[in-house]
């Protein structure tokens, strides 16, 4: 993997473990020589993760809505900032320039980011693999949420495999450069699974 774009919160959460471990990812992915690619912000946990790469010399890529911008909460210390328009642009670019993603706590957004991606591997518009990294059982209740969609036989258990999911960064990346995408037969009859 060359690069792997970070989904996370714009803020920092109420424990301080979240800020550590995605300043840790951030050094982790540059002693490794992997670019970050992430929502290029220098707030919250996306300015940890950043800030972490930074220290280490990593190379760092943000991408960032104008309207984001504006608000003076972009990171002006990366290698490189892009601007788009629109969120949807956002993650279009951030999928076309990585090779793999991985997603921290955060909110609404983040869990946005992180279900799209799932759903686009879901429908095979991409092969990347896709981590969580479990920081203080945060996603807990995903993986509860995940488990029940598969007993009520609204998601394929063969797809639980495609959320690669770690508490340790080293364990994570380790399974994401082991990953192999699951074969899933596409159709039950005239319903889509």
């Amino acid at each position: 993997m060359k690069s792997i774009c970070v989904f996370c919160a714009s803020s920092l959460g109420n424990h301080p473990v979240y800020a550590e471990t995605a300043f840790e990812l951030g050094e982790i992915l540059a002693e490794n020589g992997i670019e970050l690619i992430y929502g290029g912000a220098q707030v919250g946990l996306m300015g940890k993760v950043a800030d972490g790469a930074l220290f280490k010399n990593g190379k760092v890529t943000g991408i960032i809505p104008g309207f984001l911008q504006t608000k003076e909460i972009a990171h002006h210390s990366l290698n490189e900032l892009i601007t788009v328009q629109t969120m949807h642009e956002r993650k279009a670019l951030m999928h076309d320039r990585s090779d793999a993603f991985i997603a921290l706590p955060g909110g609404f957004g983040t869990m946005e980011e992180l279900f799209e991606i799932l759903t686009w591997a879901q429908l095979s518009l991409h092969q990347k693999p896709i981590g969580v990294l479990n920081i203080n059982g945060y996603y807990d209740p995903l993986i509860q949420l995940v488990d029940k969609m598969i007993e009520e036989e609204l998601l394929r258990n063969e797809y639980k495999g495609m959320l690669l999911i770690s508490d340790s960064i080293e364990d994570l990346l380790s399974q994401m450069n082991l990953y192999e995408v699951p074969t899933v037969k596409k159709w039950i009859g005239t319903e889509i699974m």
